[in-house]
């Protein structure tokens, strides 16, 4: 049971929602991060992108399983577009740092969005790519956050669900961005 959204962060889920992974850093502040978006269904934490399966923290944080700290985001289509939500992904944290954010150093960290259609590939392509004229504009560099097809999608270790609830003083080094995408 998911301590915000009072669900599961687990399937099944109803057919009308869709999911995604994110990764922009430390997972748990990632996670927090779509608590309070509105069409966000629920969230969970993990592991995806790499080369081995079952992957834990530990192996993660060796850099030897090329996985990147994930949110797993289920969210309703019809509340909240692809764009938008991608939109919120660019702007609360660095995608122009190269596998890390602020101190926390590795590829774990680095800024990837996974999906699982090629549809969703090329919208998130494109939506990259008005997003990066925007940063030009701001002078903020160059996005280098990498775009895949989602493999499989490993949850996290149960202690680091929804851990900045569980832990409000707990580390978080997502700095939002003061930039307008629209």
């Amino acid at each position: 049971m998911h301590l915000f959204f009072k669900n599961s962060y687990k399937p099944p889920f109803s057919e009308n929602l869709e999911t995604i992974c994110l990764g922009m850093g430390c997972f748990w502040g990632a996670e927090r991060v779509f608590w309070k978006t509105n069409g966000v269904h629920t969230t969970a934490v993990g592991y995806a992108g790499g080369d081995y399966d079952n992957p834990t923290y530990e192996s993660v944080c060796s850099g030897e399983t090329n996985h990147a700290e994930v949110v797993f985001v289920v969210f309703d289509p019809k509340i909240i577009s692809l764009n938008n939500l991608l939109n919120i992904f660019f702007i609360s944290h660095d995608p122009t740092q190269i596998n890390r954010q602020g101190n926390d150093i590795g590829s774990q960290y680095r800024s990837i969005i996974l999906v699982n259609r090629q549809k969703d590939f090329d919208q998130s392509k494109n939506i990259l790519l008005n997003v990066q004229k925007k940063f030009f504009e701001y002078q903020l560099g160059e996005i280098v956050t990498e775009i895949q097809i989602l493999e499989k999608f490993h949850y996290a270790e149960d202690y680091h669900q929804q851990y900045l609830i569980r832990n409000p003083n707990g580390y978080c080094n997502l700095k939002k961005l003061n930039i307008n995408l629209k």
